[in-house]
């Protein structure tokens, strides 16, 4: 089972404002009228009705929808709110997997379909009841299917998938649908002559290898439903980051250091908190005109994380000379400690 609660943030929000409802709700960053930085973390539905979606620039947002009511990420709340939804969530199955604040997995496979779908619909209900939110389920036979049965049942829906409703349930859905497929391979794949998930099928597996190299093989197996992906019962974190955006684009390292310097230490502050070792860091670049890259180094021990991210910092400096709107680190490959 897959649940995802509806537009966390902004429901929250509307919950605890109820002269909200009914109204577009966007939560994000200063809208300053138009000329505000950064992004929309999450909306309603009704400010999607505008065109509006999370990561979209908050100044482009501001455009589409003036009259909507733009709020600042509480986050504090959201986590106390989730805390609560995780709780009712943990107590219907014993393997549980939380992936993020709004969103599970529940392993439902001792019960059989029936009593699966009870305890699916009965967990919606609770939720509800209790925390005022509504919230979205999938069933099927493994998570991505879950998942994917969640996107289509959305908002506040419930979808079933069966082993042999699989085939019938991915063949009419672009390429794009499945789990992992990006921009750049949906594009690849449609130079195949694959347009819906069924096409993929026609195409030989070997071709999809010489084309997008062992991730064509999962994505073949994956448009055949199939997917080798069990819940994991422990609240493991796979990376760690944070973000700024520059309330004016800018290449002065005056600006841009000291501000890249309280990343690093929130983030590394969170993996001392969490007793995290990691490996891998990442720096993340938006330049003018939201042309964003990434640079990544992984070691074999856990690195100085001030000096190896300002090094890739400093390489995204040397190399391009647009300005910069955006800088991020993020650190990854983590694990306890004590593991």
């Amino acid at each position: 089972m897959h649940i995802d609660m509806d537009c966390f943030f902004a429901q929250i929000e509307e919950r605890e404002n109820p002269r909200f409802k009914g109204k577009p709700v966007v939560v994000g960053a200063e809208p300053k009228f138009g000329k505000g930085r950064g992004v929309v973390s999450t909306c309603n539905y009704e400010a999607r009705k505008y065109g509006i979606r999370s990561a979209l620039p908050i100044s482009m947002a501001f455009r589409a929808c003036p009259e909507a009511i733009f709020l600042p990420v509480n986050m504090e709340l959201y986590k106390r709110t989730s805390e609560k939804v995780m709780v009712i969530i943990k107590r219907y199955s014993p393997l549980w997997e939380v992936v993020s604040l709004d969103e599970a997995f529940l392993d439902l496979t001792s019960l059989g379909w029936e009593k699966a779908t009870e305890t699916a619909q009965r967990l919606k209900q609770e939720i509800l009841k209790k925390e005022k939110l509504t919230s979205t389920v999938g069933l099927g036979p493994n998570k991505m299917v879950a998942k994917m049965a969640t996107n289509k049942a959305k908002p506040n829906g419930f979808l079933a998938i069966k082993p042999s409703e699989v085939i019938d349930f991915l063949d009419p859905m672009g390429v794009e649908k499945i789990p992992g497929v990006g921009p750049k391979t949906a594009i690849k794949l449609r130079q195949l002559g694959a347009l819906r998930i069924k096409d993929i099928r026609k195409i030989p597996a070997i071709k999809l290898r010489e084309v997008l190299g062992k991730t064509g093989e999962n994505i073949y197996q994956k448009a055949k439903g199939i997917a080798e992906d069990t819940v994991i019962s422990e609240e493991t974190v796979k990376s760690i980051g944070a973000e700024h955006t520059f309330e004016q684009d800018t290449r002065d390292p005056e600006i841009i250091f000291p501000v890249f310097e309280n990343l690093i230490k929130e983030v590394y502050g969170q993996a001392v908190r969490g007793n995290f070792l990691f490996r891998t860091v990442t720096v993340v670049c938006r330049f003018q005109g939201f042309e964003t890259h990434t640079k990544s180094k992984t070691f074999k021990l856990t690195p100085q994380l001030s000096a190896e991210a300002k090094k890739l910092l400093l390489q995204f400096i040397v190399e391009n000379t647009k300005l910069i709107r955006l800088v991020g680190v993020r650190i990854g490959k983590i694990k306890k400690h004590d593991e």
